[in-house]
C-alpha cells in the first residue's frame, strides 16, 4: 500500500467513525429526548423538591433551638442539683453537730 492509498484509507476509516459516531448521538438524542408534559412533572418534581429542602431546613433550625433549650435546661437543673447537694451536706453536718451536742448535754447532765 503507498502514501496515497494510506492517507485515503485512513480518511474514510475517519469518514465512517464520524458518521457512527453522528448517528449513535442522533439515536440517543432521539429516544431521551423530554417531551412537553414530561417537562412539566419535571417542573412539578423540582417545586416540590424545593419545598421538601424548605421543610427539612425549618426541621433543622427548629431542632437546633430546642437543642439549646433543653442544653440550657439541664445546665440549670445542674446548677440546682449541685446546690441541693451543697445544702443536703451542710445540713447533714449541722444534724451531727445537733447529734454531737446532745449526746454531750446528756453526758454532762
Amino acid at each position: 500500500m503507498n502514501r496515497t492509498e494510506f492517507v485515503v484509507a485512513t480518511a474514510i476509516i475517519l469518514l465512517v467513525a464520524f458518521a457512527m459516531g453522528w448517528f449513535t448521538h442522533w439515536l440517543l438524542h432521539r429516544f431521551t429526548r423530554v417531551k412537553g408534559g414530561d417537562m412539566a412533572e419535571m417542573d412539578k418534581l423540582a417545586q416540590s423538591l424545593h419545598e421538601a429542602e424548605e421543610l427539612r431546613d425549618q426541621a433543622l433550625a427548629y431542632l437546633e433551638q430546642r437543642e439549646a433549650e433543653l442544653m440550657n435546661h439541664i445546665s440549670q437543673t445542674e446548677a440546682e442539683l449541685k446546690a441541693a447537694m451543697e445544702g443536703l451536706r451542710d445540713a447533714r453536718h449541722e444534724a451531727e453537730e445537733m447529734r454531737a451536742y446532745i449526746e454531750r448535754m446528756h453526758a454532762n447532765g
